[in-house]
């Protein structure tokens, strides 16, 4: 994690990041539809009801999350007291230098900072990695939270209590 800064995305970086994490869901085979493919984009439209995070190493942003203080349309589970951390995603060139665990961390603190007491998201099956990260950090699986947003696609969740 030297050497990457986790800070709120600044509106000229809205594209770049939409983009950023578009491609890292594309690459992971994890895109879905062309409305979740907007969604994904609209840095621009979280930002009004949530926390958009990047991650920049030498001058360059190589990863972005959102981060849903309370209840929120970006939120998943109905939990007021929770952050719900979104579309989270890293470059191809910066996957396995602890991005995506700074990243982490930084919308953990933010939630702290801002008063939750939990920290909430979900995330492919297949995604064994993220999950093994996530668990190393704390979270904690909740399967009775476990959903599909649409057919063929399962979300594990996963809770860390602050």
């Amino acid at each position: 994690m030297d050497g990457v800064t986790i800070r709120p995305v600044a509106p000229d970086e809205y594209s770049v990041a939409g983009e950023l994490v578009v491609d890292a869901y594309r690459t992971l085979g994890d895109i879905g539809d062309e409305f979740y493919e907007s969604d994904l984009r609209d840095v621009g439209g979280r930002v009004q009801t949530g926390e958009v995070l990047v991650a920049e190493t030498d001058g360059r942003v190589v990863g972005c999350v959102t981060l849903s203080i309370g209840q929120t349309v970006l939120s998943e589970v109905d939990d007021p007291e929770a952050a719900t951390i979104r579309m989270l995603g890293v470059s191809a060139s910066a996957r396995g230098r602890g991005v995506c665990e700074a990243l982490i961390r930084g919308c953990v603190e933010e939630a702290r900072v801002r008063g939750c007491k939990r920290v909430r998201l979900d995330t492919r099956t297949s995604m064994s990695s993220a999950q093994r990260l996530y668990e190393r950090l704390g979270f904690r699986r909740a399967p009775d939270q476990d959903w599909s947003p649409a057919p063929g696609i399962s979300l594990l969740a996963y809770v860390l209590d602050l």
